[in-house]
């Protein structure tokens, strides 16, 4: 059977309105400091369904670590930065250059997000830093990879790279709270996703993160405790029957076996912060107590941002 391979320019001509354009979660990260890049992947290439996603970093996002994901292999390439750095004092003259995910099948009809974590090293504030993505398909492929030129709107792009745009850290959080970064509990690794914001009168409010468990030992995520101004937080779950997603509160809590990680994000396992007193607004930094079975207890912060996203109907047991 004959495939056709669209390349970026023939992509360029099919009407913009049938895109949604590759996105960060965050489109805003601290100068000189560690940055979790959450790639939004919204659709496949033109109706079909997405079978790998590269990420080419950009000069300055130094020692990066992408984030595993079920049902896709890791592939990491490697190279000499164009300049030297430091992290941490020590200096970095090479490491990931781009990142891939292989092997996958994520339909058009769902969205997923693909994450790295890595440090920004030697830009300016106010640096509007791209992270290009190619999306392979079956028989077709997306590059989001044009980047704005001075004054021009990216907006006007028909195929944009996903930016952050780099700011003072005082500029980042409404609240004076520090970043949120990965905690360490024993062999657990806890790594912030974020919580979405809601609207005055919105009874819950999502909350993600991921858990890699280095150990030999299985351990749970059984409660999470202490987020102010709510009534509680359970832990559910969320599957898809038919065109009705359904969601289910796990009473025993989210395991975490040995030598895996888990991920809580859109679509799947996820934090329900039930009754908020307040809205949770876009900026705001979320202080909670993670309670694993055998691990303990771990001091933990999460994001509030704003994640725009279609209706769904759901339906709850």
């Amino acid at each position: 059977m004959f495939k056709t391979i669209l390349s970026a320019a023939a992509l360029a001509t099919i009407p913009v309105m049938a895109f949604a354009h590759v996105s960060l979660v965050q489109g805003e990260a601290a100068a000189d400091s560690y940055y979790l890049a959450q790639l939004q992947i919204p659709h496949g290439c033109d109706g079909k369904a997405t079978k790998e996603v590269r990420l080419t970093l950009p000069e300055g996002f130094i020692s990066a670590k992408p984030m595993p994901k079920a049902g896709w292999t890791l592939e990491i390439i490697r190279g000499k930065y164009k300049s030297a750095y430091k992290d941490h004092d020590t200096p970095v003259t090479e490491g990931p250059l781009e990142i891939r995910w292989k092997g996958g099948d994520l339909p058009d009809d769902y969205f997923d997000i693909f994450s790295v974590r890595g440090k920004f090293a030697g830009l300016a504030e106010g640096a509007v830093v791209p992270f290009a993505v190619t999306q392979v398909c079956d028989g077709a492929e997306a590059a989001w990879n044009e980047v704005a030129a001075p004054g021009q709107d990216a907006h006007d792009l028909p195929n944009p790279a996903p930016t952050v745009t780099l700011v003072a850290a005082k500029a980042m959080h409404h609240h004076h709270d520090a970043a949120p970064a990965t905690v360490t509990l024993g062999s657990l690794d806890i790594t912030p996703g974020f919580i979405k914001a809601t609207v005055p009168g919105q009874p819950v409010a999502g909350g993600f993160l991921s858990v890699a468990n280095r150990g030999t030992e299985d351990d749970r995520l059984v409660a999470v405790e202490g987020v102010a101004d709510i009534d509680h937080v359970e832990l559910h779950t969320m599957s898809m029957e038919g065109d009705v997603m359904k969601m289910r509160r796990l009473p025993d809590g989210i395991p975490v076996p040995a030598g895996q990680t888990v991920e809580l994000k859109p679509g799947g396992l996820h934090m329900m912060l039930m009754g908020p007193k307040h809205p949770f607004e876009k900026g705001d930094i979320v202080s909670m107590t993670l309670v694993f079975e055998k691990a303990g207890k771990v001091e933990f912060k999460l994001p509030v941002m704003d994640i725009k996203g279609g209706a769904t109907k759901h339906q709850h047991n």
